[in-house]
């Protein structure tokens, strides 16, 4: 009897686990079955630009996308929509774009890089229109480069000029009887702030303005060429408050005409060629990046695209976060890795932990030795950001990239007058030490304690400024001066030689080809995209995708900003942190 029923639970327990390898395997070869190799996408096409959507820097796919029809779920890279509207100049299929005005999430970076592409695209005399219900300034930046800017009668265009609003929670802490501790070396050093004070000090005021000064600049100059107009007018238009309606748009010249959608789709009718009752055939990049090979070539020699986007942090990697770990390994394995003749490290990264950032610089540093070593900065490059990036070959910045704020700073809680005052909590305790419970929450700091953790800060701050100067081979004394925190757009940070040139990440990969002396490659993507097993498996980016979506259509952007502010303050106590302050939520 008991053999019978060993062998009865061990049959019971092989079916269960062959049950749940057929049922993966079963859902992959549908989905590889549902799933069209090369999609036909006709003629006439008209490729969409939807600056409704965010792109990040390197695609997510939703794995189950193949089994609902659902494309819009996956989630086009920056580079491969810039790489796939410069194979679109020659594609006979794709005769011109449609940009898709509104509210545009994306950086500064992210827009001069699409801007550029649609730009380029351009000189192949094929067409550019850009509609919009309502569009934002930044969704104005991009349509501005069409050949026609089109609104709604009763929608608009928001020119106001660019606005940046800190959240401080001084105040809070104060009433709930919370001290924060903080340490921080840069007289620029804004991160604490909303900690520390209830306003914006002096010197956060005149950087965060130099810096508004230069992406608004940067905006009016690119908008002006575009709209045949100058800064100054343009200007004006804000410092006025002109621009309140439609019909403002079309008297002062920011767009070309007001249109419903349908009289949009006429006129796309009537430069395709087609009949009234011919739907116009918009392409998707979604669909469009499976219907053609904009890609390299098959080359063995590759060059290798690391994307670091998000924060920096120690460990593992998870979505939007730059672990450690994860890429000191992926650097490692390009460098080692025979057939790639050179890196492009794309940064997108407001920084994080100090120590996971020497971490990745050292890795960097080895790299350099083997091969060229080209960074390219996107919408954040800062702090920690930098530190990953100071000792590159050669450094590309877009003329929107917030980069600099060289600096360090440390953060604890006393919670004692909370939990004494608040709910009648009090602590007490036994040491072998007297430091033996130093940066315990129950307790303020000592003054012995606190220069300390000063020195500590001092340290770490001296060392990331000694990588600057040795990765810019600069005078120290001139990175001291210029470091203190301070963040930069990109185009100050070439004047200040932290930048060696503005560019896109193609211009980078360009630039890496000829430092490796490469006419032919291909381009190799890290991290490396999991397979649909994995994906499915883990479900990890489509569902913090899908998460994500839910809570911001509930409470609104904005309020969903404020909510991750709110969320990071715990990822900023403990460890020394070279960051910039909380996200430019520039409007």
């Amino acid at each position: 009897m008991k053999s019978f029923f060993k062998i009865f639970f061990a049959s019971f327990f092989a079916l269960i686990v062959f049950s749940v390898i057929a049922f993966f395997i079963g859902i992959w070869a549908i989905g590889a079955l549902m799933a069209p190799s090369k999609p036909e996408i006709g003629s006439k096409g008209v490729l969409v630009v939807d600056l409704n959507a965010t792109y990040n820097e390197q695609s997510k796919d939703n794995p189950l996308s193949s089994l609902t029809s659902d494309e819009s779920s996956n989630v086009i890279g920056l580079y491969d929509v810039v790489r796939m509207i410069h194979y679109a100049e020659t594609d006979t299929a794709i005769k011109g774009i449609y940009i898709n005005g509104g509210y545009d999430p994306n950086g500064f970076a992210t827009n001069e890089e699409l801007r550029t592409a649609i730009s380029d695209f351009k000189a192949s005399r094929k067409f550019v229109i850009a509609y919009g219900e309502t569009m934002d300034q930044k969704s104005y930046y991009v349509s501005s480069v069409a050949d026609q800017v089109f609104c709604h009668p009763n929608g608009g265009i928001e020119w106001d000029g660019f606005s940046v609003t800190l959240l401080f929670m001084k105040g809070l802490l104060d009433k709930l009887g919370i001290e924060p501790e903080v340490f921080y070396a840069g007289k620029f050093k804004s991160a604490t702030e909303p900690f520390r004070v209830t306003k914006m000090t002096d010197a956060n005021r005149i950087q965060t303005t130099d810096l508004l000064n230069d992406l608004y600049g940067n905006c009016l100059q690119q908008i002006a060429e575009a709209r045949n107009t100058d800064t100054a007018t343009l200007h004006q238009y804000a410092q006025n408050g002109l621009i309140r309606t439609a019909s403002d748009a079309i008297k002062y010249h920011l767009v070309d005409g007001l249109k419903y959608d349908d009289q949009v789709k006429s006129l796309l009718q009537k430069k395709l060629g087609l009949k009234p009752a011919e739907e116009v055939n918009f392409i998707a990049f979604s669909k469009y990046a499976k219907a053609v090979d904009y890609k390299n070539s098959s080359s063995d020699s590759k060059i290798a695209i690391i994307y670091a986007q998000g924060d920096i942090v120690s460990g593992k990697s998870n979505d939007d976060e730059i672990g450690s770990d994860d890429f000191i390994k992926i650097i490692r394995k390009a460098r080692l890795d025979k057939d790639v003749k050179a890196i492009v490290f794309r940064v997108n990264s407001p920084g994080g932990s100090s120590l996971a950032s020497d971490g990745i610089w050292r890795e960097i540093t080895l790299a350099k030795k083997n091969k060229p070593v080209v960074v390219s900065m996107g919408d954040y490059a800062a702090s920690g950001g930098y530190y990953i990036s100071c000792n590159a070959d050669s450094i590309f910045a877009d003329k929107g990239t917030v980069t600099g704020s060289i600096g360090v700073f440390s953060m604890l809680a006393n919670l004692e007058p909370f939990f004494n005052n608040k709910l009648g909590i009090t602590f007490d305790g036994v040491k072998t030490a007297p430091y033996a419970d130093m940066g315990t929450p129950t307790r303020p700091l000592t003054e012995q304690e606190k220069m300390f953790l000063q020195s500590s800060v001092d340290t770490i701050y001296n060392t990331f400024k000694e990588r600057v100067a040795s990765g810019r081979n600069a005078d120290p004394n001139f990175i001291d001066s210029i470091a203190q925190g301070h963040v930069y757009s990109g185009n100050r940070a070439i004047s200040l030689k932290l930048v060696d040139r503005t560019g896109t990440l193609q211009d980078a990969v360009d630039c890496a080809a000829r430092m490796a002396k490469l006419d032919v490659f291909r381009t190799k993507e890290y991290p490396e995209k999991k397979s649909f097993l994995q994906e499915l498996l883990s479900g990890s980016s489509f569902n913090a995708s899908v998460r994500e979506n839910t809570v911001k259509e509930k409470i609104g952007a904005d309020q969903y900003f404020m909510l991750q502010q709110v969320n990071k303050i715990k990822e900023l106590m403990n460890s020394p942190q070279a960051r910039m302050t909380f996200d430019l939520n520039i409007h």
